[in-house]
């Protein structure tokens, strides 16, 4: 791997708003002198002079030395026009989301800087190949899509386009490396890696808040407390703003010809309409009103243990209740696994993980009436909530019973609206599948998609390393059931992940 840019490389920044100015910050705290420019007259200046009272609490604070605030600081100037960027070695591009300003700012660039300066656009969602093409040499163009805020988030997506060039690619992955980031390399396709594969978690928790499986704190906090989230889709959705999600959401929906996996909620849409945008205007899916009442998620009232339990099998959830009941001093017996996937039994309830079914429609096939469907965890030994849902043939002794079990195991429990799927398996099952289409059309290696979506939106899991944990099987299983649940090639498989579970079936023994 050739190394990165030399610390003696002056890095231009064109953009002084909050994404520029941190990239600046990096450059500089890396040992780069650093220009900044914008076009708003005073922008750059006052960039420069947040970013030297940013170092300076860093040093107050002891995370850097008095010594190296200070140096950082005097390696930065504001220039007032694109002129003065002439000795350049790598220009960073930070304005607007807008395609005809970001070529035409190229081009300009071209007729000042050096034929050796490396350029780099930091958009999030235009197409790194659509802007090169303004440029006589378009393979000096990479993308460094950093996340906000640039000085705390370690992921940086280095984009290619179709003429980039890969030298330039892989001197700009070792730069970034160099600044202390974690890089990974993605091909110019529509959202890249991160804002393509984050899509499902924001979307299937639309549709589920739209087809009123639960409330918006309840799936917030299923996702949270038994997925391992750091925050649920609303609340998050919230934060960034509900215009900003569905912006992005449609651009890479209409990006792929309006591929029906990236079709924009009609809910969000209605709250955009409303101009609730979230935590900005003081209203999105929660209120944000001095005063106004923090949302609670829906949780059952306690019912009494059971006196009749059996956990079957040996499934991470049987194993979890086996060691969480024992810790609290519950009865329970053990049996080997049944046919029917049963994970627990409780007077007449049969509790089973879900696998993209309804808990009515699994009643129907097992002929079993007395069915609760449990959610998937990231770890059932330190969820402290769980997601079910119980068949409508499902009497209230049974359900009680299939409550009560989870409850004496230490969960909170919250019981949801019948409907195919639960909250954390979808999310999952939905991640996953999207991340092995990226895999397949080669945006990205699988690695450096769970590492991006770990470090990009802080998942528990890289998604294709979730799936594997759980077992490609399920997840495919639950991918077929929600496709037959709902008859839309919203749900269809990736064949990259067919062609793993395929290769895993053929190889076992007959």
């Amino acid at each position: 791997m050739p190394p990165g840019l030399s610390p003696q490389t002056l890095v231009a920044v064109l953009g002084a708003g909050a994404m520029g100015a941190g990239i600046a910050q990096v450059a500089a705290a890396a040992g780069h002198p650093v220009r900044l420019f914008d076009t708003r007259p005073g922008a750059a200046a006052a960039a420069v002079a947040e970013i030297g009272g940013q170092f300076k609490r860093l040093a107050d604070k002891g995370k850097i030395s008095q010594e190296s605030a200070a140096a950082a600081s005097q390696r930065l100037a504001a220039v007032d026009t694109v002129a003065e960027l002439a000795e350049a070695g790598l220009v960073i591009e930070a304005i607007i989301e807008d395609l005809a300003a970001k070529a035409a700012l190229f081009a300009e660039l071209e007729t000042r800087c050096g034929a050796d300066c490396l350029f780099a656009t930091n958009t999030s969602s235009i197409s790194v190949t659509a802007i090169g093409a303004a440029l006589k040499n378009p393979g000096r163009l990479v993308g460094l899509h950093f996340f906000n805020p640039a000085p705390l988030m370690a992921l940086v997506e280095v984009v290619s386009g179709l003429a980039s060039d890969p030298a330039v690619a892989a001197t700009l992955f070792a730069t970034a490396r160099a600044w202390g980031k974690t890089p990974v390399h993605a091909r110019s396709t529509p959202g890249f890696i991160v804002n393509r594969v984050a899509r499902p978690y924001y979307a299937e928790a639309l549709r589920q808040l739209h087809e009123g499986v639960a409330d918006c704190a309840t799936l917030d906090a299923v996702l949270r407390e038994a997925g391992g989230f750091r925050m649920g889709p609303f609340e998050l959705i919230d934060l960034v703003g509900l215009d900003i999600n569905l912006a992005v959401t449609q651009s890479v929906w209409q990006a792929f010809f309006n591929d029906p996996r990236f079709t924009p909620s009609p809910l969000l849409r209605e709250y955009v309409a409303a101009g609730w945008l979230g935590k900005k205007r003081g209203r999105g899916f929660f209120t944000y009103a001095e005063g106004a009442p923090k949302p609670t998620p829906a949780t059952e009232a306690a019912c009494p243990p059971p006196t009749d339990i059996t956990l079957v099998g040996d499934s991470p959830l049987a194993a979890a209740l086996a060691e969480r009941l024992s810790a609290r001093g519950v009865a329970f017996r053990q049996t080997a696994p049944a046919a029917a996937g049963v994970v627990a039994k409780a007077g007449d309830a049969c509790l089973l993980l879900t696998d993209g079914r309804s808990a009515t429609r699994r009643a129907r096939c097992d002929n079993q009436p007395n069915t609760l469907v449990v959610d998937l965890a990231l770890d059932y030994t330190q969820a402290t909530r769980l997601a079910v849902a119980a068949a409508e043939s499902c009497s209230p002794a049974a359900v009680a019973a299939g409550v009560g079990l989870l409850q004496a195991a230490g969960f909170a429990v919250s019981r949801l609206k019948d409907a195919p799927g639960l909250p954390v398996m979808r999310a999952v099952a939905m991640l996953a599948n999207e991340a092995a289409d990226a895999v397949n059309q080669g945006v990205a290696a699988a690695e450096a998609i769970d590492t991006a979506m770990r470090l990009g939106v802080s998942y528990p899991r890289g998604p294709l390393e979730w799936a594997a944990a759980v077992g490609l099987p399920l997840i495919h299983e639950a991918l077929v059931n929600l496709a037959a649940s709902y008859g839309e090639d919203r749900y269809r498989i990736s064949p990259w992940l067919q062609q793993r579970v395929d290769a895993a079936c053929s190889s076992r023994p007959r």
